[in-house]
């Protein structure tokens, strides 16, 4: 993995069209920044599906959440900017 500093998680489930929506929206965002986005199924860990159940897609940054169900590029772009 890279930069913990420029890795953010998107939390997420294969059969969740959320999901897959805030990870196409998340992708031009990501190169535009030079971020890495880390995939990570919550059904794969039952200790995080307990933590986020339903709640899912979640964009986090270490301890920050950023957005949950649809990415909000605006409240992202404003978190790059003060983070860089």
């Amino acid at each position: 993995m890279g930069d913990p500093a420029r890795t953010f998680t998107l939390y997420g489930r294969k059969y969740c069209h959320l999901c897959d929506d805030m990870a196409e929206a998340l992708a031009p965002l990501a190169t535009e920044w030079g971020i890495e986005v880390r995939y990570v199924d919550v059904d794969g860990d039952p200790a995080i599906e307990s933590r986020f159940g339903d709640e899912v897609p979640v964009l986090v940054h270490g301890d920050t959440l950023l957005c949950r169900h649809f990415l909000d590029p605006q409240r992202v772009r404003a978190y790059l900017t003060e983070i860089r």
